[in-house]
């Protein structure tokens, strides 16, 4: 080949390379001792006397930026497995409310939701404080949807078909997460493994549906498992790809941007307004057979640039189930709440 040739043909390259979407490089090694500047509180919520707390992966932060909302499985275990023969699964049967705010002090402020849900999975608080839940399973009915309220419990929105999963543009297959737009369009992390989907869902804010991305799979834009959904300050999306030990990152029309893996297994991702991010694995070296190396817990760092800075360990060293935070939320001062399945609780972190 002539010399010009060869120098239009490695150019032709370089400036391909250059449009092409950038991958952040994988860590060398499991990023397991980040400095931990956080004290843990227990028993900070307080629910109604003689109810326990169940298994919860929702919690977000009301708009006034410090008080807590969670959809709590109803004093319920999570994984059907798990569940005793003629016990209610989650919230199936239960006449408990599971959607519940507290104030900044831990107490119990409100209240509602009963005998909507089967499995509440993922939780989203909108700019105008209205509240997002979305509810994993179908049984009797219910679940497979997508429920929006206002603050005090009336719903507003429904997207999806009670207790039909689907793959069309008016179903969910256990949808796990959602998050909105400055404009008001949704999106829907749908899919939990298995028979289910592997997407990402874009509704306008009257529900509409506009497009949906994604596939099961392990290449850049591939699913497996989307299990929580954030936004950062610029408006891009980012999915914890969780069976694929990643974040993957998104602009709003679906165009792959890049993917993280220094932030391990993600089961739970919140980006506050100053693009810090927060991460939750709680499943690495336990439920996942393929991170290990990578131990449990939440990492904190930079949305802008994909830093890591801190981790909070799970105490709990070795395990075969979920443990730790699958949900996680930082409020404005900074404290961090993780809602834990396996261990049944809401935890609470204050920096030293």
């Amino acid at each position: 080949m002539p010399a010009v040739a060869h120098t239009r043909a490695f150019l032709a390259l370089v400036l391909a390379l250059a449009a092409a979407p950038t991958c952040a490089q994988q860590p060398a090694a499991p990023l397991n001792d980040l400095p931990n500047p956080y004290v843990s509180i227990e028993n900070w919520a307080k629910l109604p006397p003689g109810r326990p707390w169940g298994s919860t992966s929702a919690v977000d932060i009301d708009i006034d930026g410090k008080s807590v909302w969670v959809a709590e499985r109803c004093s319920a275990f999570a994984p059907p497995s798990l569940v005793k023969p003629g016990s209610p699964f989650a919230c199936d049967g239960s006449d408990l409310p599971p959607i519940l705010k507290f104030d900044a002090a831990g107490n119990l402020v409100k209240a509602f939701g009963a005998g909507l849900f089967i499995f509440p999975h993922g939780i989203h608080v909108d700019r105008d404080g209205n509240i997002w839940v979305t509810d994993g399973i179908g049984n009797n009915g219910k679940g497979h949807v997508i429920y929006k309220f206002d603050p005090d419990g009336k719903i507003l929105l429904t997207l999806g078909k009670a207790g039909k999963a689907g793959a069309g543009p008016d179903e969910f297959n256990a949808p796990s997460s959602v998050v909105t737009a400055a404009n008001g369009d949704i999106f829907v992390a749908d899919g939990h493994g298995g028979a289910t989907n592997a997407r990402i869902v874009k509704f306008d804010k009257t529900g509409k549906f506009i497009k949906t991305w994604g596939q099961l799979g392990s290449g850049p834009g591939d699913l497996d498992i989307p299990h929580a959904i954030a936004m950062d300050s610029r408006g891009r999306l980012f999915v914890g790809d969780r069976q694929n030990n990643r974040i993957q990152i998104f602009d709003q029309e679906g165009k792959f941007l890049d993917q993280w893996a220094q932030f391990s297994r993600p089961s739970g991702i919140f980006i506050d307004k100053n693009d810090n991010i927060y991460v939750a694995d709680s499943e690495s070296q336990s439920v996942s057979k393929n991170h290990d190396g990578w131990k449990r817990g939440i990492r904190v760092g930079s949305a802008r640039d994909g830093s890591v800075s801190a981790f909070i360990p799970d105490p709990v060293e070795k395990t075969l189930g979920t443990s730790a935070a699958e949900g996680v939320a930082a409020d404005a001062q900074g404290n961090i709440f993780g809602a834990e399945v396996g261990p049944k609780r809401l935890m609470k972190y204050v920096k030293k």
